[in-house]
């Protein structure tokens, strides 16, 4: 629930704070200390209890609070009410509520006395943690049928709390079966396997899928058989089998149509051009996935299925390393979630701690992902590794070598595959050798993570091939890629292919002026995307090229330009690099 202060809308299941109907940005600690200073408003609260809250585990100094505190007075400061945060000399701080907070929601004033037709009315207005609250209350009272069941599992999920909707679905399969209602029962089925699968729960995923296997064998041309297919699609990929999982995700999309299903036309649409990506069909693919999002957006379709979608889509522009779709989209699903009352989940602070890497603040994108991190054990337990690998690369992009390291080895742990970032990284430690080996041990395989990454980690070989002194390997590697541009047409890969070539270019045969071409188109490249960390990367890349070539001026320039970006993302690694050749002028 939430509640209002002066100008200011606070919504704790949305994770967002509004001024007159628009978002005000806050860092996910920032936001996480207005929360909890919200819920204790009616008393001080200590700086070590406040350190403990957002800092769990973690030893952090009083420098950390203080900086939190300032920004929360920043964003109040646009509604007038940087005052509200109180600072109470050696005791801590207090939030001062204005007369009018705390906004009693329509099911609270409306179904006081009635908690299931008060759950209903929130589930209609999508205030999930009402109705959450009021089906627990009622089904304390007498236990919920199987449609209000769905409602509960359903608000718990939209709230960001998959795991406690598991044993409220678990009722729902039973309560529809013994009500008589296959389709139902077996929607929830599909439901707990995807809950499941998210988990890494790879068999019970596949017993709830047989589940409904069973419940629509009787009703092939159902949306529940849709939807089985659909799941069936998701387990193949499991079993790294993409083509199959392409085939399934078609008939869903099929059936789907027949039956005038939008949500399951629009998963099996998703899902096909997910896969078709995987086998290197890459503009069907993405035609498939702007497909589905235009299905599901024009039909209203629920949160649970757009937020897929949503998700669907970011994994992919991420895997591709289109930074600029990826934003995109990554607002698209901010927007969705705060229209719909959902919970950022962890997957989406994930999208967004990437994306900030590359686009934003370096220190801004290290505060969305440990808040990914916190949010996926319950969330998708499964990305973790990834996300501790977009740890990695962000550290390393700062400069902090130890703990980029260190997160590489953690998501190597885990199960993922912690390239290119890692492979760069020993590059830029003098080990080329042991990056060209990592990055060819990391297109080993058939997953679909492998496969879709495959065009970035095959460029990024070519330039470490190049470094290795490998260029026959070089050479094959940056024709192939160049060469095929229908399977590898995005920016990122190509702007790398050209990074490669200008290598090769010096390296192999002599020519700088060559290289600079290519370098130049590189940086274009990453620019068109908004790839700002990649492109003032190469920036510094072409200085260095024209003090080769005496042209201190062109240098100077691209210093100077780099320079500001760099200190604009927080890189203190590009920041040295930029320093170290100014002092070349």
């Amino acid at each position: 629930m939430g509640f209002e202060f002066g100008p200011f809308c606070l919504d704790e299941s949305t994770r967002s704070l509004q001024l007159e109907g628009r978002e005000i940005a806050l860092q996910p600690r920032v936001f996480d200390l207005l929360v909890f200073l919200t819920r204790n408003r009616d008393r001080v609260v200590s700086k070590d209890e406040l350190l403990d809250t957002l800092w769990p585990g973690v030893t952090v100094t009083d420098n950390s609070l203080q900086r939190a505190v300032s920004s929360l007075r920043n964003a109040l400061r646009e509604g007038g009410l940087e005052d509200a945060v109180r600072n109470f000399s050696r005791n801590g701080y207090r939030f001062v509520v204005p007369a009018s907070a705390d906004v009693a929601s329509s099911s609270q004033k409306d179904f006081a006395g009635n908690p299931l037709a008060a759950a209903r009315q929130a589930i209609l207005d999508q205030h999930w943690a009402d109705a959450a609250q009021y089906y627990r209350t009622a089904d304390g009272i007498s236990p919920l049928e199987a449609k209000d069941l769905d409602g509960l599992a359903l608000a718990l999920q939209c709230l960001g709390q998959p795991s406690e909707a598991i044993p409220v679905l678990v009722r729902s399969v039973a309560a529809h079966a013994k009500a008589g209602d296959r389709g139902a029962a077996a929607a929830s089925a599909i439901s707990l396997s995807v809950l499941h699968l998210e988990r890494g729960e790879g068999a019970v995923a596949k017993g709830w899928l047989s589940r409904s296997e069973d419940l629509t064998r009787a009703e092939p041309e159902s949306e529940a058989r849709g939807l089985t297919l659909w799941m069936q699609s998701r387990i193949a990929a499991l079993d790294d089998n993409p083509q199959q999982a392409v085939d399934f995700a078609d008939a869903a999309y099929q059936l789907g149509r027949r039956c005038g299903s939008a949500r399951v036309e629009a998963l099996g649409l998703i899902y096909r051009g997910f896969f078709k990506l995987s086998l290197g069909d890459t503009r069907a693919g993405l035609a498939d996935q702007d497909h589905a999002a235009a299905v599901a957006l024009s039909n209203n379709i629920d949160p649970i299925t757009g937020g897929t979608i949503y998700c669907n889509i970011l994994w992919a522009c991420r895997t591709f390393g289109d930074w600029a779709r990826a934003s995109q989209w990554t607002l698209g699903y901010q927007q969705f979630c705060r229209d719909s009352g959902m919970g950022l989940s962890g997957s989406c602070q994930l999208h967004r701690a990437e994306v900030l890497g590359i686009q934003g603040t370096l220190q801004d994108a290290l505060q969305y992902i440990e808040d990914a991190l916190s949010r996926l054990t319950d969330d998708a337990p499964w990305a973790a590794g990834d996300a501790q690998r977009v740890l990695g690369d962000i550290h390393a992009a700062i400069g902090n070598t130890d703990a980029a390291k260190t997160a590489y080895e953690k998501s190597y742990a885990a199960g993922w595959n912690p390239e290119p970032g890692n492979a760069m990284l020993l590059l830029e430690l003098g080990q080329p050798d042991a990056a060209y080996a990592s990055l060819e041990r990391s297109l080993i395989g058939q997953s679909w993570w492998t496969l879709q990454r495959q065009g970035m980690l095959l460029a990024h070989l070519a330039y470490v091939a190049a470094c290795a002194g490998r260029y026959e390997r070089a050479h094959a590697l940056i024709h192939d890629l160049a060469g095929n541009e229908e399977r590898w047409p995005m920016p990122s890969i190509r702007a790398l292919v050209n990074e490669a070539g200008a290598l090769m270019a010096i390296r192999q045969r002599g020519e700088t002026n060559d290289a600079l071409r290519r370098m130049h188109l590189a940086r274009q490249l990453w620019t068109s995307i908004d790839s700002r960390l990649n492109a003032t990367r190469v920036r510094l890349d072409i200085a260095a090229l024209q003090l080769d070539l005496g042209d201190v001026s062109g240098a100077a320039a691209e210093i100077h330009a780099a320079t500001t970006v760099a200190q604009e993302l927080g890189s203190n690694k590009l920041k040295a690099r930029a320093a170290a050749l100014r002092q070349r002028l």
